[in-house]
């Protein structure tokens, strides 16, 4: 139990965002997509309070990292549905597949959300619905996720947080 805390630790000095800013919040946002349970917000919005002329890269670099852990979740679903469909020798389907069938990649707007967010980014592979269409729509919702709560953290809570 000592050694993972001090891992923990050794991992949290690594990251320590006023030394690497913006490749930590990278970092985070990429592990944050996967199936990992972590959020960035705190990163991006420290980093941004920290240093406001990064507001704008900051939400590039979330967005973008954000964005590319969607599309290897999305890869891990693709390879899971071929693995699965080796595996049972016929297609696997379910009520709650054939509502993400129907909106098709656009439901991956909703790859900002939390708890869901991420799977949908892996279902959406296992569905194998069209790649670059779901990676735009994951990108655009990603954004407007950092864009909104950085936004309201510095401008509409400003006297709620100081350095």
């Amino acid at each position: 139990m000592e050694a993972m805390e001090s891992w923990l630790e050794s991992l949290l000095v690594l990251l320590a965002l006023p030394k690497f800013g913006l490749g930590t919040v990278f970092l985070v946002a990429f592990v944050s997509a996967t199936l990992l349970p972590m959020g960035s917000e705190p990163a991006v919005f420290g980093l941004v309070k920290l240093n406001p002329d990064l507001f704008w890269p900051a939400m590039l670099a979330a967005t973008a990292g954000n964005t590319l852990g969607g599309m290897v979740s999305w890869w891990m679903g693709w390879g899971a549905e071929r693995t699965a469909q080796k595996v049972a020798g016929k297609p696997l389907e379910h009520r709650a597949l054939r509502w993400l069938e129907r909106f098709g990649p656009k439901a991956c707007l909703l790859s900002w959300l939390p708890v869901v967010g991420d799977p949908l980014c892996a279902v959406a592979g296992w569905l194998r619905l069209p790649f670059w269409p779901c990676v735009g729509y994951m990108a655009l919702g990603k954004f407007a996720r950092y864009l909104t709560m950085t936004s309201l953290l510095l401008w509409v809570l400003p006297g709620q947080f100081h350095p």
